[in-house]
């Protein structure tokens, strides 16, 4: 029986890919990628769908394994409907209704915009699952990912859902998504604190490389962390 480390190694030697530039992908070092491997310790769980991603697998191969044919097979789940729902579906007492932010042309082709709420586009989410990511149900807020700059885990088209309430440069924690406004210009990239500023990092690093922005390039710019990233979800296609 293969562990998680193995299956990590095997994936990733199917796509291709050495320990420093999976590490590379994930924000994190080579160091870390050869420890997972060697069994000394096991990736988090909020890092297990970014390593899938990355590997072409999934997160139940990662964390389960393949079924062997002599394993008898467990007894099929019951699925249940998808319900369906629109603007003039009732929203249920566990749920709440969580807008968009979009960027908006302050004048025609001048090329500057700026980041409002949306009031026509809405998700709904389960309260519940709100309260256990500690976000207040009227600092939730939903965005939309353009660009290839977070491929493979971000896909242009790719919704991602914002905690409005954590803006501040002190409680951002390395590697992490957030939220930025740049200039009125909506983005989603990792963030990391440096002693003289603040990092963008993209998944994509190939074609986007690191962005790095002093205290007072923030202002300028200006620069300003909308809020942190607790979902995301996309379709495949």
């Amino acid at each position: 029986m293969k562990s998680i480390g193995e299956r990590i190694a095997l994936k990733r030697e199917e796509a291709g890919l050495n320990q420093s530039e999976l590490g590379r992908r994930l924000g994190l070092s080579a160091q870390a990628v050869q420890k997972w491997e060697a069994g000394k310790s096991t990736p988090r769980n909020t890092k297990l769908s970014d390593i899938a991603a990355i590997l072409g697998t999934s997160v139940s191969y990662l964390v389960q394994g393949e079924l062997h044919t002599d394993q008898a097979p467990t007894a099929p789940s019951v699925l249940r409907d998808i319900d369906s729902w629109d603007e003039s579906t009732p929203v249920r007492d566990d749920e709440i209704e969580v807008p968009f932010l979009q960027e908006v042309d302050l004048s025609a082709g001048s090329g500057r915009f700026a980041i409002q709420e949306d009031a026509s586009q809405i998700l709904r989410f389960p309260k519940a699952k709100l309260r256990d990511n500690s976000v207040q149900f009227d600092r939730a807020r939903c965005v939309k990912v353009r660009g290839n700059s977070m491929v493979p885990v971000l896909r242009d088209g790719a919704t991602v859902g914002v905690d409005l309430g954590k803006t501040s440069i002190k409680d951002v924690i390395d590697g992490d998504l957030y939220a930025v406004n740049h200039a009125g210009q909506l983005r989603v990239k990792q963030l990391y604190r440096l002693p003289t500023g603040l990092r963008l990092r993209s998944f994509n690093r190939d074609e986007h490389p690191d962005e790095d922005y002093s205290f007072e390039q923030l202002q300028e710019e200006p620069i300003a962390i909308i809020g942190h990233v607790f979902w995301w979800a996309m379709y495949t296609r």
